[in-house]
């Protein structure tokens, strides 16, 4: 039926049927045109509004603008000077990376003629910029991804091989380039990323048109510094879905909270537990939600939990020192604590930046006769600062008088630090949310651990610049040129039983610095523990979770990191079990739990005031 109905149209009604055809399918074309172009519109002023937004804060800046910030030119002055003075090395070098290309060139043209060709170089294990399977099969882009890796490899490899330099320059200049490296990789510009390009032809622009909405709010939100989201801000809120676990808020002053957790058992050892987390970050990493929280796990078996959250700095706190936070913040929540308890004496945790404080706190202690604390446990804390991390790389004489114009009103903002955090991982930190939030336009995914990194702190301007003067720049606590309260201390002088953990791959506190720190305390009866990942997901890691491994060895008379590694045995799964073991022998007897705020009173529930003051709200 349909054949004869179509052998009896004539050549007029076919000719018509496909003039209609070639409309519709102009007009579609000319409605995706326009829709485009309005997009691009948008996109255009959009861009202009972000640019003069970016300009005036810049030109209202009241301090000096300086043109190099972060110090770096006299590090690749003296890297100019090596690689001049080592000619050979670097032709070489150089021949050896136009050979790859050239290598590179010809099996693109081959595989161009249609015959399969493997790869000069591939992206290392856990690359997420080539992710797109254009990257590989399209010969463009595998083409422009080669050459780039390549190239990378090439200035790397300059940076850090040739050559003699001082260490600390080498390393400024090692970190830099790698920045330099990672601005520049094609998956970075929009009409180079496969992904991005699909995207905008799919979407008409309009991919593009939500990016810079999104890039125009993050800079509302940073107060006219680009403020890159890395997660929904709006998913997640303290006290609603995270720092749930229950207790009171039994003290507070200018610089702290201190928080006594509620038991869950009818008994609790009786020798209590003090947290001295970071001022850095946000306390609530120990209580990022019930099933990651290391205070919910540690009341769960038996423990009395006390923990000091920081003040999230302003004006209010800038006569602040590192001496006042010791007295005001550390000493005074052990008094509470212990007035709280009637004991004696307490436990003293501590992480990080928190670690440090307490590691001079208690060596001061020790040569003061205050026998209070009871052991020690520090988590990924440096008190050797020799070699201390990417970190060092932004602390020098001249970084710090920078740092210290932008503390001029008492506090360093909260977005420095952020911002520095972000470049030790600028690839996925910072590349790959401009890539997924501005050109692909797609919010973030919700995670509680980048909110909780998101959720950033200000600091104190005396703290923040006694702490890079003194410990990253003259590593004074390791070499006993210390002063606290006119008393000079050193490691040496700390006494009891201490617990130092470590994360196998921490790029904040180096495991191998850490160790080095721990050969120092000659005096103390030591416990050292190396978990497996990073400086946070190495400490939070529930054994529920049953992720990553830990090692141990009681040996602390092996030289280096590595040595002790060697001779460590692994165990699969969390670390917590084994410090809980280690603490319980140094808890006491268990007595009747206790009720928060039974002594010293309640100011209001957990997780409390301070805590909750966010700096992108002010």
């Amino acid at each position: 039926m349909k054949d004869d109905q179509t052998a009896a149209r004539t050549p007029n009604d076919m000719a018509a049927a496909a003039a209609e055809d070639m409309a519709k399918t102009a007009q579609e074309s000319a409605e995706t045109a326009a829709e485009f172009a309005q997009n691009m519109a948008q996109v255009v002023e959009q861009s202009r509004d972000i640019w003069l937004k970016m300009l005036q804060k810049n030109m209202s800046e009241d301090h000096p603008v300086h043109g190099d910030p972060l110090n770096t030119m006299p590090a690749f002055l003296e890297l100019q000077q090596t690689l001049m003075a080592h000619p050979q090395e670097v032709a070489e070098r150089t021949m050896q990376l136009w050979t790859n290309q050239l290598e590179l060139w010809r099996r693109a043209t081959m595989s161009w003629f249609g015959e399969p060709q493997a790869p000069v170089v591939e992206p290392a294990r856990g690359d997420k910029r080539f992710k797109n399977e254009e990257w590989q099969k399209n010969q463009i882009f595998d083409y422009m991804k080669q050459s780039y890796l390549l190239t990378s490899k090439y200035l790397q490899d300059l940076s850090v091989e040739v050559g003699d330099m001082e260490d600390r320059d080498r390393k400024k200049v090692a970190f830099y380039t790698r920045q330099f490296i990672e601005a520049l990789s094609p998956s970075n510009f929009a009409a180079l990323n496969p992904d991005v390009i699909d995207a905008t032809i799919k979407q008409k622009g309009e991919n593009l048109v939500r990016g810079l909405k999104m890039m125009a709010e993050d800079l509302e939100r940073g107060k006219g510094k680009l403020l890159i989201r890395q997660t929904d801000m709006d998913a997640f809120a303290v006290g609603r879905n995270m720092a749930l676990t229950e207790g009171k808020v039994i003290h507070r002053n200018n610089v702290m909270e201190l928080i006594q957790y509620a038991p869950t058992t009818e008994k609790v050892y009786a020798t209590p537990i003090l947290f001295c987390p970071p001022w850095i970050n946000k306390y609530y990493i120990l209580d990022l939600n019930p099933e990651k929280s290391m205070v919910k796990w540690l009341t769960d078996q038996g423990f009395s939990v006390f923990l000091i959250s920081w003040v999230n700095p302003s004006e209010a706190q800038k006569n602040e020192t590192w001496e006042s936070y010791m007295r005001t913040g550390l000493f005074e929540a052990i008094d509470k604590v212990l007035a709280e308890t009637g004991e004696d004496q307490l436990n003293l945790t501590s992480y990080c930046i928190g670690g440090t404080m307490s590691s001079t706190a208690l060596a001061y202690m020790r040569k003061m006769g205050d026998n209070r604390v009871k052991s020690l446990t520090a988590f990924t804390a440096l008190t050797d600062f020799e070699d201390a991390g990417e970190l060092q790389v932004f602390v020098d004489e001249q970084t710090l008088q920078i740092v210290d114009e932008q503390m001029e009103k008492g506090y360093l903002p909260a977005e420095s630090m952020a911002n520095a955090f972000n470049m030790l991982r600028a690839s996925d930190l910072i590349w790959g949310y401009v890539v997924n939030n501005y050109y692909l336009g797609k919010d973030p995914f919700p995670f509680d651990l980048l909110y909780w990194n998101a959720d950033s702190t200000a600091m104190p301007a005396k703290v923040h610049h006694f702490y890079l003067e003194t410990f990253y720049n003259g590593n004074k606590f390791t070499t006993g040129e210390l002063t606290l309260g006119g008393v000079r201390v050193s490691p040496a002088d700390i006494d009891v039983p201490v617990f130092h953990q470590v994360s196998k791959e921490d790029h904040i506190a180096p495991a191998a610095s850490v160790y080095r720190g721990v050969l120092n305390h000659t005096n103390a009866d030591m416990t050292f523990v190396a978990a497996g990942s990073g400086h946070i997901a190495g400490v939070i890691n529930p054994p529920a979770a049953k992720k990553y491994q830990y090692w141990t060895n009681k040996d602390l008379s092996c030289a280096t990191f590595e040595e002790w590694m060697e001779g460590a045995e692994e165990t699969p799964g969390s670390w917590w079990p084994e410090w809980k073991k280690w603490l319980a022998r140094r808890s006491g007897k268990k007595v009747d739990a206790r009720v928060p705020g039974a002594v010293n009173g309640a100011l209001c529930d957990a997780p409390g005031e301070y805590v909750a003051v966010r700096f992108d709200k002010r």
